[in-house]
């Protein structure tokens, strides 16, 4: 498969690492020299330094035919017009992000597939959908649905009051007889494992569960992490992520919102009638006692400024605040703040890298989600082949890799954990984690040989 990505910023770099590690064809292209250096000494793809608009480059990455060409560069006009161009050239499928969601109104007069565009991605729209799942669900690090909403992957935060501590993966399982759940990953002290049934569970680390959604309750009462719901919340900035939370959120619980400019509060004031909107700083302690935030269930720090969204996010955890929701661009910061355990972290950029990996996989026999450790795991949803490797015998007599573990089994529309003497059939498919690197091997056994 021939993926062409303009632009190879955050965005397109993340793209590019996660496809490079398979046999994809990739090609990046942009303007700066700077990324495309970045590009060239740390991914397996061939740079084209150059304006991802212009035919002569597209020809020289050799467009036509291309399975899929990717405009992500951070000027919506750039992308549309890439895409327009791509499309004339022979692309087979365009994806574009764009960050102005007016492009997706109806009346709009710049229609996006009128320039060649197959999915359109807005960065703002698809973290908000992030952010509102973990206001749903406080007492989560981060939080993934499988199957139509049926399944959850939900990121829990160990600590010495939890009920599992010391506890072997194989001992809670079988401790817990009225449902199951699997333990799919575990990062602590910056690394992940794909934790096997002699896995004893930690104080300070985090732990990815896959549960059915209507046991989640349940597995919440069994580790010891109180099931609470969302009612109040504070947003610290007026941004378009801030915007779009407190419009779907005003009308389900109490929001109040906190804008450091006067003229934008007033601004979104007026626009927002069931929002309360404070002319404030999300960074003076001060204010923050003076509004009680330990009351407030849910902070959520969406400024345009990643630092200010994080020292905001500390200083509410600091005083009280049940749940800290803080948006960062910089990737690097992501994986830190998960391990110091003060608050869940989104990022657009990975939101929208998550969205494209999960579009470019649905095209082909397996569909896979990436988290947000750094790209390190893999959710993989695949079937097996008659014949292949996995369908002749139980999981615990199938030599898989270490660094993978079977998830869920779903048989005709009816899910249920993996356990090691489940058996499967050509007719099942599977909801398999792994680590980037042994993805390949863990393919292989669902092939027929």
């Amino acid at each position: 498969m021939r993926i062409i990505i303009i632009g190879v910023g955050e965005v397109g770099f993340h793209v590019a690492k996660a496809l490079s590690q398979e046999n994809f064809d990739i090609t990046v292209i942009d303007i700066d020299p700077l990324k495309c250096r970045r590009a060239s000494e740390h991914l397996d793809v061939i740079v084209v330094e150059g304006n991802g608009a212009s035919p002569k480059n597209l020809l020289k990455a050799n467009v036509e035919g291309a399975d899929y060409v990717l405009a992500l560069t951070r000027s919506d006009e750039v992308n549309l017009i890439s895409s327009q161009q791509a499309h004339v050239l022979g692309a087979k499928k365009i994806i574009a992000r764009l960050r102005n969601q007016q492009y997706s109104e109806r009346d709009s007069i710049i229609r996006p597939e009128k320039f060649g565009v197959d999915l359109l991605i807005h960065p703002e729209k698809v973290v908000c959908q992030e952010i509102v799942r973990l206001i749903c669900h406080p007492y989560a690090k981060y939080i993934m649905e499988f199957e139509g909403g049926r399944l959850l992957m939900i990121g829990l935060r160990i600590n010495a009051d939890c009920k599992i501590v010391g506890s072997s993966v194989q001992s809670l399982c079988e401790s817990c007889t009225d449902f199951k759940f699997g333990v799919v990953s575990v990062k602590k002290n910056g690394n992940t494992v794909i934790p096997w049934s002699d896995f004893v569970f930690e104080e300070n680390s985090t732990v990815n569960f896959i549960v059915k959604t209507n046991r989640l309750e349940n597995l919440l009462e069994l580790i010891g992490i109180p099931a609470v719901q969302t009612k109040r919340i504070m947003i610290s900035g007026g941004s378009k992520i801030g915007r779009s939370l407190a419009e779907e959120l005003q009308d389900k619980m109490s929001v109040r919102m906190v804008e450091n400019r006067r003229d934008k509060a007033g601004i979104i004031a007026n626009q927002l009638q069931d929002t309360m909107v404070i002319h404030a700083d999300g960074t003076d302690v001060e204010f923050l006692k003076s509004e009680n935030v330990h009351e407030i269930d849910s902070y959520i720090a969406v400024t345009e400024n990643e630092k200010t969204n994080l020292l905001s996010g500390f200083l509410a955890h600091h005083l009280g605040v049940k749940q800290a929701i803080m948006h960062m661009v910089t990737t690097d910061y992501l994986p830190i703040i998960q391990e110091i355990g003060i608050g869940a972290v989104v990022s657009k950029n990975m939101s929208t890298v998550n969205s494209i990996i999960r579009e470019i996989r649905s095209d082909q026999s397996e569909v896979s989600l990436i988290t947000l450790d750094e790209l390190d795991v893999e959710a993989i949803e695949i079937m097996p082949e008659p014949g292949s490797q996995v369908t002749q015998f139980p999981l615990s007599e199938i030599d898989f890799p270490k660094e993978s573990i079977v998830g869920v089994i779903n048989h005709h529309g009816h899910l249920s954990i993996a356990r090691g003497d489940s058996q499967l059939t050509h007719e099942d498919s599977v909801l398999a984690f792994a680590k980037n690197k042994v993805v390949p091997k863990l393919r292989k056994l669902f092939i027929k040989p």
